[in-house]
């Protein structure tokens, strides 16, 4: 089951990028303009948090209109959101440094030679490392709540 576990994070790992530019793509297709990370479900306060302002989200009535097509790239643009979330969030539950380092070098798109070089280490080193990122990761209880998008309650 972990050996499961750990494939499921290498796809996961090794989909990054693209479901990053798929993101991009789907939301100017829907909105118009792409949505910054960060705004994701952002709250606002102050002055900024009374004053009215579109939604970057569609309206019930909007989504009514909105075709099959339309309706199924809203949907798969809110998974692959999740599967980035969860992913991005994933470097917080990764103690040691080098790790980290690993783990975003991975994430960045590097190959196992270039995260030696960059490590001055060998690949088989990165490698074993590797394995002890996507363990570490899925023993994780929070990190498999993430990554299997299941809601959990704060």
């Amino acid at each position: 089951m972990n050996e499961q576990n750990n494939l499921d994070i290498g796809y996961m790992v090794g989909n990054y990028r693209f479901w990053k530019k798929e993101i991009e793509r789907l939301e100017k297709v829907l909105f118009g303009f792409s949505v910054a990370m960060s705004s994701w479900g952002v709250a606002q306060y102050g002055i900024d948090a009374a004053m009215p302002k579109g939604s970057s989200i569609r309206s019930a009535k909007e989504l009514k209109k909105m075709d099959v097509r339309e309706k199924s790239q809203l949907m798969r643009l809110e998974r692959i959101r999740s599967y980035v979330y969860a992913l991005e969030k994933a470097l917080d539950l990764i103690e040691d440094e080098q790790l980290k380092t690993i783990y975003d070098c991975l994430l960045e798109g590097m190959t196992h030679r270039q995260i030696a070089a960059h490590l001055s280490a060998s690949k088989d080193y990165v490698r074993y490392k590797k394995q002890e990122v996507f363990s570490q990761i899925s023993q994780n209880s929070q990190s498999r709540t993430l990554l299997t998008l299941q809601k959990s309650v704060v």
